[in-house]
């Protein structure tokens, strides 16, 4: 069938529009398809490496990261006022109460079965780039791992506190429990240390940027997220060992 010129014409601008939505669909599509797997940008940066620091620290590897665990915002129902950390050892949360129901939420390690803290207490030191010196409860348990160490560690990129430490305190008295960084960055979401929690290294040095001295923790347990605060300070060491790292 033969088709005049003028017909031709008509029909190539009729479907000109189709044509075109078809070829970016197409592009669309390839585009898609050609985009990398891996973390969100955002969160790579986010974890990406500190040359400005005392010893400069690599990128964290989020790659194999649950990304639950990555440091985010979200709704938080609490008695608990703006400014308490609240840790949830159960689900492996650090919440930092915010105002209007919200937190500021980041994975954790914490302590092993028989070696965890329960209750309530403050930050009573800061440290940044801490030196680290294991328990004589540690050394006695584990001399040949902590032996060697029993004199202390000085910081460095090696150092089993990293970047920052939070030490809790109650009343006056050192707790031996502290919130710190780690390079081990697999144990995030996990139960492996010797009773404290860890952190991804850039987590801990941005909660350290954002809590005082004196700011409230409480570390759960079993117990539900949201309550009315307790009345006084209560800490449990399940096996009535100090704490340490």
């Amino acid at each position: 069938m033969c088709v005049s010129p003028t017909r031709f014409s008509r029909l190539a601008q009729l479907f000109a529009p189709v044509l075109v939505s078809i070829a970016l669909s197409g592009c669309v599509s390839s585009g898609q398809q050609a985009r990398p797997k891996g973390p969100d940008p955002y969160y790579v940066a986010m974890y990406g490496p500190r040359p400005d620091e005392r010893f400069p620290l690599p990128a964290t590897d989020i790659s194999k990261a649950d990304p639950r665990y990555l440091r985010q915002q979200v709704p938080y129902a609490t008695y608990e006022p703006p400014g308490t950390v609240v840790i949830d050892t159960q689900d492996r949360f650090l919440y930092l109460v915010q105002d209007g129901g919200m937190a500021l939420r980041y994975g954790i390690g914490v302590g092993k079965a028989g070696l965890e803290f329960a209750g309530e207490a403050r930050i009573g030191r800061k440290a940044e780039w801490p030196r680290w010196i294991p328990t004589s409860d540690m050394v006695a348990r584990e001399p040949e791992r902590y032996g060697p160490l029993a004199g202390g560690m000085d910081p460095g990129p090696t150092n089993p506190l990293g970047p920052r430490a939070l030490y809790l305190y109650q009343g006056d008295r050192d707790t031996l429990f502290r919130i710190h960084g780690t390079r081990e960055a697999w144990s995030i979401g996990k139960a492996v240390s010797s009773g404290c929690i860890r952190m991804f290294n850039q987590d801990i040095i941005d909660l350290y940027s954002r809590v005082p001295e004196g700011s409230r923790v409480v570390v759960l347990q079993a117990e539900p997220p949201i309550g009315p605060p307790l009345d006084a300070p209560v800490a449990t060491v399940a096996d009535g060992a100090p704490l340490s790292f």
